[in-house]
């Protein structure tokens, strides 16, 4: 179990056995001793394995540990396969850390995540994808308004939402099925934190469209094409697309799009789709509009202040709840949250930042 911790550290931080030997100054046989489990490093190694890894010790020796599988990753084929495995393996050690802390409650103080009953059983074309999203939104009390923070609604659902910090530009998010050591099972959605609001939000409720409609599209329909129609009717459906934009437009103005992106967090490029989708504007408008998007180069950022990101936040609520009711201990707590137990008690106790200050000082 070390030696293959280590190799997923190694492959998580993106090193090769070269890298990684130079930095702890062995040679590459011994890094691959290290991770075939023929040799065991010492405590001073292993220090400086996590150190290189971007790690803690802690993860070398963690007893959960999960299997992602059905794994689908929204991404253009410049994100290669070993970037893919990275964020893979990175996310599979966030899902641990948060099976732990579930396993620490008596009874599960999330939800068991279920695919909506009104979801039917076989999808034969896209224009379907509109009633499906209204009856998820219907069957999970959303109504018709704007989702405020799609990131929290999926997580009170029972999805395992996670944030990776990964700047490439073809990676947006993915989606897995965590399997844990006693067989339960945790659908996993996974979106870059690198990206604005929009973005992410696009990509979370494309990953629940995987989730949602895995096995039930028939064979004709594009699995993608699917989940980006899911996408946006989830997040602004049809009624709420004509009462804003009303039944019939000829043109749109720029300045109404960026009104609605930040009131429904769908980008101004995704309203523009949304309007063509469902009928307000024709087809030679919207031409017009990716032109015009187009020369400005709005498709690669859009004008105005960008939509603020969303973080998820179950998870930490989760720890301290977990803390106050001596489940786990203040060390386990702060190592789930992955920071030194120093730091864990200043935020615990909510002490001021000028507090470092004084003890730095009362130390020299």
């Amino acid at each position: 179990m070390l030696g293959q911790r280590i190799h997923h550290a190694r492959l998580a931080a993106g090193l090769t056995l070269e890298a990684l030997g130079q930095q702890l100054g062995v040679t590459k046989a011994a890094i691959q001793k290290y991770e075939k489990g023929t040799v065991t490093p010492d405590s001073a190694k292993l220090l400086k394995i996590a150190k290189a890894c971007g790690v803690r010790t802690e993860y070398f020796f963690r007893r959960e540990s999960v299997d992602l599988v059905n794994v689908e990753f929204r991404k253009t084929s410049t994100f290669g396969a070993k970037r893919a495995q990275a964020v893979k393996i990175r996310v599979a050690e966030q899902v641990e850390k948060r099976i732990a802390l579930l396993n620490a409650f008596p009874t599960s103080p999330i939800s068991r995540f279920a695919v909506p009953a009104p979801v039917p059983e076989q999808i034969t074309d896209l224009e379907a994808l509109e009633a499906v999203a209204d009856e998820v939104r219907h069957a999970w009390s959303l109504g018709l308004n704007p989702i405020g923070d799609l990131t929290d609604t999926l997580e009170t659902l029972g999805i395992l939402v996670l944030t990776v910090c990964e700047d490439h530009a073809a990676f947006s998010g993915m989606t897995a099925t965590a399997v844990a050591a006693d067989g339960q099972q945790y659908p996993v959605v996974a979106v870059s934190s690198t990206w604005p609001g929009d973005r992410q939000r696009f990509t979370l409720a494309h990953e629940l469209g995987h989730v949602l409609l895995a096995g039930r599209l028939a064979d004709e329909v594009s699995e993608e094409k699917a989940c980006d129609r899911f996408a946006g009717a989830f997040l602004v459906p049809q009624a709420a697309v004509k009462h804003e934009l009303g039944e019939r437009r000829h043109r749109l103005e720029p300045r109404e799009l960026y009104r609605l992106k930040h009131e429904y967090g769908l980008s101004m490029k995704g309203w523009t789709i949304r309007a063509l989708q469902c009928g307000v504007i024709p087809h030679a408008c919207f031409e017009s509009l990716m032109k015009w998007f187009s020369v400005n180069r709005w498709h690669r950022a859009e004008p105005g202040d960008p939509l603020p990101t969303e973080t998820p936040q179950l998870f930490e609520q989760l720890v301290y709840r977990a803390l106050a009711e001596q489940l786990i201990s203040e060390a386990k707590a702060a190592e789930l949250l992955g920071i030194p137990r120093l730091q864990f008690c200043r935020q615990r106790w909510m002490e001021p930042p000028w507090m470092e200050t004084v003890d730095a000082a009362a130390d020299q």
